[in-house]
């Protein structure tokens, strides 16, 4: 076709990172269709919804196309407007319109006002997973050295925060152990916490298919999925029930002796220990569900899912289900206890395998956007503070200055309530988006930016694949690196970058342990396929972790044993005092996170124009209006559409998140993970308000 060339490229949504292909009008600069090639070493020749549909929003008339500064904000500074006076364009009643050098001696200008009065740590920066890991690690190098501060986040908070915790403390690496591809390799595998055909559909893909070639399936979930159909144990679990079952799956290997002896002994310490707390733990026997009306069944499955996992060899797969919970890392802890009590990793086909969200939310914590590892987990000059802790520090006046790109903190997070109070307080909200999303609308200073399909750029999977970005059209915007120059050139920086490959150049000598061989000349030769980190020096990559011993300082795997604490619905159903209902949340295939990309593609809108709420039939008379409101102590949501369904449990509710005007994250409190912070989004109970 005239005009129209491919281009190879990577996906931007989630983070199984598909490579794709586009159709490009050169003369138009214009998208024409997306699709993956047949021998797509991630994507296997499919894509999702989202990845064939989605792009509309690359050229949408919504982009930020023009810097826009508040007025109220330059009313408040006038000192900053009469620098840059010449450049403002009035925009509308709330905004001037200005250019990339002005807004940025704007940010600037403030950010050193902010920190002669309040000091150095009195500014932090969040964000950066929808990114490339150029942007990334330039914008943690920047707050830390150029500014000084050590409070860096993003939004792994929110998610897989404690997969990494709690497998650094087992196996001293929070990445998957092993590539998608393993899936058709294993004899039997656990899937907790995952609606995989949703939210990560490609591999979901893969999971169907090793079903149908008769690789059994033990799927754990509150409500049932897709996946159970395939599932040879389809286990519907009470909220809040995940280290009580995984710490069960322990015992029965325990007691039938069906761990790998030689295994322990040679790879692992602290196992005897952690063998007696189990045995003498009052909730590890599985014949404690006997006792807890509805899920008596799991008395008897939970033994026989346990019997398969130990004598073939498995893979465990989990996602937010699993983290997000207040004991999200000890509960990834207890399943890479039963990896290492069986020997199911380090080898081909048995591993661990959290299934990481954002496209790079992988790479932006390998790159240091966190606030207690420096790139490559290494130690920080000092460790700064995690997300909700900033937050406190902005209500309490400690933090003055947030720096932000590409995460929607006042949509994403909890106690939305608390939160906007919180960033209220704030004297300079400077963000970097595509879009005027709700963090976006309460910023001072906005800065348009180009979007991965604009951009040249490293992004890394959940498998660990360092794919090189390939734009597929052009854009005058600045990339987010280039942004944080500006601001690091006029805050006194000096690092001397001028393209996203002196970055990673800089990268690769920073972070030796995982892209020392990891040059853009090797990545674009591997462009399709990717490289799994570590990459060594040859350029080879490391598909399969721990095979010869772990990545901990001793190289010997640990046990950490911790016990289930009896609480909320188990507790209830324990005591007959089941109440008021328990609200799960979720994703659904036709959008991402807070639908900031898809909601411009009529096509995935038309999909999922809101967020219906799940209700179980036999709870109908509690639901007479079409609508209701879902209220707890720290708020409420908008009027939510009921859906009666069977797929719920009684009791239970589901919904999305996608939508902002639902104000699903309003009604969460600060309840979170104890050891990680990373907020309980997965149960919480909720009252019933007709709308």
């Amino acid at each position: 076709m005239e005009n129209i060339v491919t281009i190879d490229s990577v996906c931007a949504y989630c983070g199984v990172g598909c490579d794709i292909a586009a159709h490009v009008d050169i003369k138009e600069n214009k998208i024409k269709k997306i699709f993956a090639h047949p021998d797509g070493a991630t994507s296997e020749g499919k894509l999702c919804v989202k990845g064939t549909y989605g792009y509309d929003f690359v050229d949408a008339k919504e982009r930020i196309n023009a810097p826009r500064i508040r007025k109220s904000f330059l009313e408040k500074n006038p000192h900053i407007k009469e620098v840059i006076a010449t450049s403002l364009t009035e925009l509308d009643n709330t905004w001037y319109e200005s250019d990339l050098d002005s807004a940025t001696t704007a940010g600037a200008m403030k950010l050193k006002d902010i920190q002669a009065k309040y000091g150095e740590k009195s500014v932090c920066s969040l964000g950066g997973a929808r990114s490339s890991c150029e942007s990334a690690y330039y914008f943690q190098k920047f707050t830390r050295f150029t500014l000084n501060s050590p409070h860096v986040d993003n939004c792994a908070r929110v998610c897989h925060s404690p997969s990494l915790k709690g497998m650094r403390l087992t196996i001293g690496e929070g990445a998957a152990s092993n590539p998608f591809d393993d899936i058709y390799k294993t004899e039997f595998m656990i899937v907790m916490g995952s609606n995989t055909t949703e939210a990560h559909p490609i591999v979901g893909n893969r999971m169907i298919k090793a079903a149908q070639n008769g690789t059994p399936i033990a799927c754990f979930d509150v409500r049932e999925i897709k996946l159970h159909k395939f599932s040879k144990y389809k286990a519907i679990t009470p909220h809040e029930s995940n280290l009580l079952v995984l710490n069960m799956i322990a015992y029965t290997i325990i007691t039938e002796e069906l761990y790998h002896k030689d295994f322990i002994k040679n790879r692992t310490k602290n196992f005897e220990h952690f063998k007696e707390n189990i045995l003498a733990d009052p909730y590890a026997n599985p014949e404690f569900f006997r006792d807890v009306a509805g899920y008596e069944y799991l008395a008897d499955m939970l033994p026989e899912i346990a019997r398969e996992y130990a004598t073939k060899k498995s893979l465990i797969l989990w996602g937010l289900g699993i983290t997000e919970h207040v004991d999200g890392s000890y509960a990834v802890m207890a399943i890479v206890h039963l990896a290492l009590m069986t020997g199911n990793i380090g080898k081909d086909g048995a591993g661990v395998m959290p299934l990481r969200g954002q496209t790079n939310v992988q790479g932006v914590c390998d790159m240091g956007m966190l606030p207690y590892y420096a790139p490559d987990y290494q130690a920080p000059k000092e460790v700064g503070l995690m997300t909700p802790q900033l937050v406190d520090g902005m209500l309490d006046g400690t933090i003055r200055g947030v720096l932000n790109i590409g995460e929607d903190l006042t949509h994403i997070h909890p106690n939305l309530n608390k939160l906007i109070k919180a960033f209220e307080n704030l004297e300079l909200i400077f963000v970097q988006e595509l879009f005027m999303t709700d963090i976006a609308e309460r910023a001072d200073i906005v800065v348009g930016v180009k979007s991965a399909y604009e951009k040249t750029g490293i992004y890394i999977n959940a498998m660990r694949k360092v794919h090189l970005s390939t734009p597929l059209v052009k854009s005058d915007l600045p990339d987010d690196w280039e942004v944080i120059k500006l601001l690091d050139e006029k805050m006194g920086g000096g690092y001397d970058f001028n393209s996203s490959e002196d970055i990673w150049e800089d990268v690769r000598k920073t972070a030796t342990n995982r892209f020392s061989g990891a040059s853009y000349k090797v990545l674009r030769d591997n462009e399709k396929a990717g490289i799994s980190w570590p990459i060594k020096d040859d350029g080879t990559g490391t598909p399969v972790l721990h095979r010869e011993d772990f990545r901990t300082q001793d190289g010997i795997g640990a046990f950490r044993y911790h016990g289930y604490t009896l609480s909320g619905m188990v507790e209830e159903i324990i005591n007959k005092k089941l109440k008021g209902y328990h609200l799960t949340t979720g994703r659904i295939m036709a959008h991402y996170n807070n639908s900031a990309q898809t909601k411009y593609t009529e096509k995935l809108m038309k999909r999922h124009t809101e967020d219906l709420l799940l209700v179980h039939e036999d709870d109908a008379a509690d639901f007479t209006s079409e609508k209701v409101i879902l209220k707890t102590e720290y708020g409420e949501t908008n009027p939510l559409t009921v859906k009666f369904t069977d797929k719920v449990r009684p009791k239970t509710l589901y919904t999305t998140f996608h939508h902002a005007n639902s104000k699903l994250n309003h009604i969460f409190g600060d309840k979170s993970d104890e050891l990680i912070m990373t907020a309980a989004f997965k149960s919480i109970q909720v009252e019933i308000v007709s709308a």
